[in-house]
């Protein structure tokens, strides 16, 4: 009897195939058919039983109907050379009473003996490389929504936010505009202002002179120093 062809249990699949992770627990299952009108008792033995956890690892298969069987490898902490795994399983099958249930059944109902025929079944282990985390893409778009759609939304934020800083750009430039205006009109003014003091002045010197032709007044000192300090005062602001 070959292994693909089975009489009792077909199996599938004929490899435990395991995404292999350090430091982590992974599983794959194993579907047990039974295609024929006899109870089919099964037995799944491993060559190491210290790595591999089988649940359940004995039971009956009703005629006519399937059973699921769970091999949980354990954690790993160091990955195989080449991620090449030895390890083989093997799976018993025997046609069992019909009242036989799976507390019923016994290492001895597995033994070659005349007269009852005992089906063998090896399972390869493949491991595999880890699953791969989705794309960035198919993180970011919504269900429900295409590729466009997601673009078209971005378009829109990236456009309201261009359209905000230059709002903000604008208001920063229309107030540095009014303040260089207001530095302007006041230097105009205290500029107006200053001319007029020194056209005052000059006036003042000249009625100055011709009442005093003999000298300088103490009173001119005094007016001339009043203006060498506002004028000052006023070019600083």
């Amino acid at each position: 009897m070959s292994n693909a062809e089975p009489e009792l249990l077909t199996i599938n699949p004929l490899e435990l195939k395991f995404p292999f992770e350090l430091k982590k627990q992974i599983s794959c299952s194993l579907q047990l058919s039974n295609k024929t009108e006899n109870h089919v008792a099964f037995k799944v033995k491993t060559t190491n039983p210290k790595k591999y956890c089988v649940r359940p690892n004995t039971g009956i298969v009703l005629p006519r109907s399937t059973c699921d069987v769970i091999v949980t490898m354990q954690a790993q902490k160091e990955a195989p050379a080449d991620m090449q795994c030895k390890d083989k399983f093997l799976l018993q099958s025997v046609v069992a009473n019909a009242v036989t249930n799976p507390k019923d059944i016994t290492q001895e109902m597995f033994n070659k003996e005349p007269g009852r025929i005992v089906e063998e079944c090896k399972l390869r282990v493949i491991y595999l490389p880890p699953p791969q985390p989705p794309s960035p893409v198919a993180e970011g778009s919504e269900e429900g929504s295409s590729p466009r759609q997601s673009l078209t939304e971005n378009d829109q934020q990236n456009g309201s936010e261009l359209t905000r800083t230059f709002l903000e750009t604008h208001d920063k430039s229309s107030e540095a505009k009014s303040v260089i205006y207001r530095l302007t009109e006041e230097k105009a003014g205290a500029l107006h202002q200053s001319n007029r003091l020194r056209q005052e002045l000059e006036l003042l010197r000249r009625d100055i002179s011709k009442s005093r032709s003999g000298g300088v007044s103490f009173m001119f000192v005094i007016i001339v120093g009043l203006f060498g300090v506002t004028l000052g005062y006023i070019l600083k602001s």
